[in-house]
């Protein structure tokens, strides 16, 4: 595998997902002062579902995703911090939109965090729009959506 390519992950790649969803959440903890939801996941089960892709070697970037009726779901995307700046989640973002497409899904659908204000700023840069923000519990989301075209 290059370190271009995304692929399904597989069980021994659980360690891997886990170290990097932590890596790349474990700076918001004291910013919204709970544990994100994405560090709390049972990378296993996910794994198992094939709702987990992966890039690099070693894993540097994932994504988590699932499949709806009407629309694919981004559940988590995440980044390694020594990958940052180098374009891994630019290619897992398009690599989301090319799943539901394949998958004849008119959009992806995700939320962010009202306190990961860094995501508010890329997400439209990629044609996302803001559809709402609510709490859920302890969390303040905002929830967007890209229709595909």
């Amino acid at each position: 595998m290059t370190n271009q390519e995304i692929r399904p992950a597989t069980p021994a790649d659980v360690p891997a997902v886990k170290a990097v969803t932590d890596a790349a959440y474990h700076p918001y903890i004291e910013r919204i002062g709970v544990v994100p939801q994405p560090m709390e996941a049972d990378h296993a089960a996910n794994v198992a579902e094939g709702k987990v892709f992966v890039t690099g070697e070693p894993v540097s970037g994932l994504v988590v995703v699932e499949a709806y009726e009407d629309h694919l779901y981004l559940d988590s995307i995440a980044v390694h911090p020594d990958a940052h700046g180098k374009g891994v989640g630019r290619r897992l973002l398009r690599f989301v939109e090319a799943h539901a497409r394949a998958l004849r899904l008119p959009e992806v659908r995700l939320y962010t965090n009202a306190m990961m204000w860094e995501n508010q700023k890329i997400y439209p840069k990629y044609g996302y729009e803001v559809v709402e923000r609510r709490v859920d519990g302890p969390y303040d989301r905002i929830h967007y959506r890209k229709r595909l075209g």
